[in-house]
């Protein structure tokens, strides 16, 4: 049973009886609320709706603008949560409505958190490679961080797309559009070993060849969710005793930031990162220059 299955159902039944919602807006509203209640249910542990808080609420919408969706998109499913936590306190579901106060998230006033390369050593050599799961989980990790690729285009990668006799694996990103994006040694290797070792196992049991074009499946043979790969980065951060949200974009965040303070130009990453627009790339910089601060801080005898 889906999470919060009797509830939902209700408030759909409401919105769409009541509320006289049309059916696009009415689908709309439930795919909205699948993702944030499957969120709330398998990321946050919570089984209880009066356990949601506000502070769950913007753990889940700082998730969405990290995927880069747009703004009014965003306001949609804030529009949905909203309304879904009214209709519960109005049934006497819940108490109060953690969604009441909630604010569109200030993407642009906030610079991303990111990993140090030290902690990404750490959360990759949690991966135990003498298991199958192991051994696929540690390419995802190695692939998220050496290509900086958004997580739904990761788990929409297919093995021909994959190019490692120059090193490249080609990305379909946001609309569609296609990037090549370098790869490097140590992803390509583990990623070989995953093609050459589990991937057959995953591919060949319960459902032999229901995903043969999916690069990465689970071990019942179909494809990866994205909630497979939260959940991936989650375990093996908790593993590695790394105290700071680890979630799969801030392996694209962390790509970004080391390879400007390693001094890349700002538009070979913006390449690589499939971002339409530099001033998108740029906040990365504000990151970087928050480094120099410190460093200037720390070391000049007048600072």
């Amino acid at each position: 049973m889906a999470a919060f299955e009797k509830e939902l159902k209700q408030y759909l039944q409401f919105a769409g009886f009541e509320k006289g919602l049309s059916k696009n807006s009415l689908q709309s509203y439930k795919n909205d609320l699948l993702r944030y209640l499957g969120f709330v249910s398998r990321i946050l542990k919570i089984n209880n709706l009066a356990g949601v808080t506000l502070t769950h609420i913007e753990t889940y919408l700082n998730e969405l603008t990290e995927m880069e969706l747009a703004v009014s998109t965003i306001a949609r499913n804030i529009s949905s949560i909203r309304s879904f936590h009214e209709f519960t306190v109005a049934e006497g579901i819940t108490e109060a409505n953690p969604a009441e106060l909630v604010e569109l998230p200030k993407k642009a006033h906030k610079l991303p958190e990111v990993l140090q390369f030290y902690e990404i050593e750490k959360i990759i050599s949690s991966a135990d490679r003498t298991t199958y799961a192991g051994i696929r989980d540690a390419a995802i990790i190695e692939t998220l961080y050496a290509s900086g690729m958004r997580v739904s285009e990761l788990t929409d990668l297919e093995p021909d797309r994959l190019f490692f006799e120059i090193g490249f694996i080609r990305v379909i990103g946001k609309g569609n559009k296609e990037r090549l994006v370098p790869i490097g040694e140590i992803a390509q290797q583990a990623l070989e070993h995953y093609i050459e070792t589990a991937r057959d196992v995953f591919l060949d049991s319960k459902y032999p060849g229901k995903s043969k074009n999916k690069l990465f499946l689970n071990q019942r043979g179909g494809p990866l969710t994205r909630m497979s790969v939260w959940n991936v980065v989650n375990k093996y951060a908790q593993k590695a005793g790394i105290q700071k949200k680890v979630y799969p974009h801030i392996f694209r965040h962390s790509f970004a930031t080391h390879l400007l303070e390693g001094g890349a130009d700002l538009r070979a990453v913006q390449e690589m990162l499939g971002h339409t627009s530099i001033i998108t790339t740029e906040i990365y910089t504000h990151v970087d220059r928050t480094l120099l601060h410190q460093v200037h801080k720390q070391f000049h005898p007048r600072a």
